[in-house]
């Protein structure tokens, strides 16, 4: 499966942006899908995750409630709708997906079989 992700950019804080993966294959339905994101000097950290169906999400801590993730199968696409942004958000958002995780164990990096590559996304002060 190749990933392509879309739609980072530079925002003010506050601002929202809607971040879209699109997959290669109409098989993407059986995938688990998640977002990650990495930010200079530091490691990449799980941001939210989907299940096959869309019928459970999971959020890191850091954006709950602010980001929403979810998926059109029909379009082999996953998004991330990012409201109220702020200068800590900054970094480049990568999407991921896995046939054997669900998204209860998206979390971990480590593994993942297909990666997209990344988008910048930047919130100015």
């Amino acid at each position: 499966v190749q990933l392509q992700a879309s739609g980072g950019g530079l925002v003010q804080a506050g601002g929202s942006l809607r971040l879209s993966c699109a997959a290669s294959e109409r098989t993407f339905s059986t995938y688990t899908a998640g977002w990650f994101r990495q930010a200079p000097g530091k490691e990449r950290e799980f941001v939210a995750a989907i299940s096959m169906t869309g019928a459970r999400t999971y959020y890191d801590d850091s954006v709950k409630g602010r980001f929403t993730i979810s998926r059109d199968n029909a379009k082999n696409t996953v998004y991330l709708q990012m409201n109220s942004l702020k200068p800590e958000d900054t970094a480049v958002y990568y999407c991921a997906a896995d046939r054997r995780r669900t998204a209860a164990t998206m979390r971990e990096p480590n593994g993942m079989d297909y990666w997209g590559k990344g988008t910048q996304v930047t919130v100015s002060s």
